[in-house]
């Protein structure tokens, strides 16, 4: 990885306050991975092996209903996370699906090195304690969302919060994730200024 690609894995990580020698060695436990668009980077029923790291790209986590049909339960963009955080930690396999909705260019750890960092760490069990408690508030917060909020509510509250990445994304992924019908999105999409 490049220079710039480690700065910002580490901007992610500025909690950690790594020495130069500490530094050297998180760099070598990452890999560098290139995905095209529509490209299955975890698969429902199989073991997610990887935490990620998104450098450029949006991938979205998303389950099949009965009718086939894509749920979409959440995004991962630039500068932040990504993966099957449930499926890494336990190593059991995938109820979700992760999907690149865009080229995407990841940096991933596989579990054996992700450990080895609380290990030789001890500022990442911190880090993981803030990480896990924010993916866990995130997911409430999108539940209480989705229950007591009207489909415009909902849309106005998305479109300010999302970044700028997430709003050219296909909308139907969008549609999906705030529940709603791709013909209702279009028409707030084109009635509401947020």
């Amino acid at each position: 990885m490049d220079d710039d690609a480690f700065d910002q894995l580490c901007d992610f990580f500025s909690e950690i306050p790594f020495t130069d020698a500490q530094k050297v060695r998180f760099r070598s436990l990452w890999y560098l991975i290139e995905v095209p668009r529509g490209t299955l980077i975890t698969e429902a029923g199989k073991v997610e092996r990887y935490f990620y790291f998104v450098l450029d790209g949006v991938q979205a986590l998303y389950i099949l209903n009965q009718k086939g049909e894509k749920v979409v339960l959440g995004f991962s963009y630039a500068d932040g996370p990504s993966g099957v955080f449930d499926s890494f930690i336990a190593q059991q396999a995938s109820s979700t699906f992760l999907e690149a909705l865009k080229p995407s260019k990841l940096l991933r750890i596989n579990l054996e090195d992700y450990h080895s960092l609380f290990e030789q760490f001890p500022e990442f069990h911190r880090w993981g304690h803030h990480f896990f408690r924010d993916v866990l508030f995130g997911r409430l917060f999108r539940e209480v969302e989705i229950l007591t909020m009207s489909a415009e509510e909902r849309y106005i509250a998305f479109m300010q919060r999302c970044p700028e990445a997430l709003k050219v994304i296909p909308q139907k992924y969008l549609a999906s994730y705030l529940n709603m019908k791709p013909e209702t999105f279009s028409r707030l999409r084109s009635n509401t200024t947020y």
